[in-house]
């Protein structure tokens, strides 16, 4: 074993630099352990398969890391949390604003019935409901109008008037509503009334005949109105109860029926009213059975020379009370004329010969 203090002693001696440099290196690792002094022997080392190849010039490549903030490792960059004012929050849906309660509300239940003890009016009805109080022009303010029989209108508390019309029928109340239920039934003693015209067994086409109703008896004595004129055959006409007299005009001549009737509340009236009339049909002719010469005027009279109507044409059509009458014809200047009479329930032609 080669000893630190021989080292020294050569090192005395002047021995170059470069062996005392390796003589210390060898006593450092000898002293480190014994093991590794035995590679250090006599014997030359081994020699590799091949030569190592040198390094290659132009400076050492160093394997540790640079030193200096230039060489500092690009690090992503530090998370950072934002300030709370500037995360938005997600959105929210507003919950639903509960609906704002307006005032009380009241209901006005509504009927109306033909009768004290009678059943209750299910079709026809017209209500209207106004203001209680009218405008600056004095007209009362229309609020509601409802065409159902019995409807349920929702009002806002406070007075009212109520307008009920069925026909020719009508009532006025003034209501109150609070809020609640308030229920009004009025009473319209109506009734119906329907007509049609006959001529012996046979139906008068409605287009022929027209009916008008007046208020009262015929044998009262006073001019009136109607109180509903032109009524088609066939149809209801609904008017308050009570007496009635009917003028019933088939054709646009003289036969005219008046008839009295009795309307009783929640009853349809039937009539029928009898005409004594016939459909007669007016020719001027050359001879008899010939053909009708235009451009005539007629004039159809009665006996005692009253005008019963008045027509021009070929073939004039006019409908005739039974009786007896006279036919003048005028055609180019020359008059013609011929009685005849009207037997009820016949229809026929009445020529008159231009001779």
């Amino acid at each position: 074993m080669i000893g630190c203090g021989t080292a020294e002693a050569d090192s005395k001696r002047g021995a170059g630099l470069r062996k005392g440099v390796a003589l210390a290196l060898l006593c450092a690792l000898a002293s480190a352990s014994p093991a590794r002094a035995q590679l250090f022997s006599d014997r030359p080392p081994p020699i590799p398969p091949a030569a190592v190849p040198e390094a290659p010039s132009g400076g050492a490549i160093s394997l540790a890391p640079p030193s200096g903030p230039a060489a500092a490792p690009s690090l992503p960059p530090p998370l950072v949390q934002p300030p709370v004012a500037a995360v938005t929050p997600p959105a929210i849906s507003p919950l639903p604003t509960p609906a704002v309660s307006g005032p009380p509300q009241g209901v006005l239940a509504l009927s109306a019935r033909y009768g004290k003890d009678l059943p209750v009016i299910n079709s026809g009805l017209v209500w209207r409901i106004y203001s209680d109080r009218p405008d600056e022009t004095g007209a009362f303010k229309l609020i509601r109008e409802d065409r159902n029989a019995t409807p349920n209108l929702v009002l806002t508390p406070g007075s009212y008037v109520v307008h009920v019309s069925h026909g020719l029928v009508s009532a006025v109340r003034p209501v109150t509503i609070k809020a609640d239920t308030d229920r009004e039934t009025f009473v319209l003693p109506a009734g119906g009334l329907r007509i049609e015209g006959r001529v012996g067994s046979s139906k008068i086409p409605p287009n022929q005949i027209s009916f008008s109703v007046f208020k009262g008896s015929q044998f009262e004595g006073g001019e009136r109105a109607p109180v509903v004129q032109s009524v088609v055959a066939g149809d209801v006409v609904l008017l308050p109860e009570g007496t009635y007299y009917i003028i019933s005009n088939y054709g646009d001549a003289n036969s005219s029926v008046r008839s009295d009737i009795r309307v009783q509340a929640g009853k349809l009236t039937d009539v029928t009213v009898t005409h004594r009339a016939a459909v007669i049909t007016l020719k001027l002719v050359g001879e008899q059975g010939g053909e009708a010469l235009a451009n005539t005027a007629w004039s159809v009279l009665t006996p005692g020379g009253d005008t019963v109507k008045e027509s021009i044409g070929a073939f004039p059509r006019v409908v005739l009370s039974e009786g007896e009458y006279r036919a003048i014809a005028k055609n180019e200047g020359k008059m013609f004329e011929r009685t005849f009479n009207v037997v009820n329930g016949v229809d026929g032609e009445v020529e008159v010969i231009a001779r």
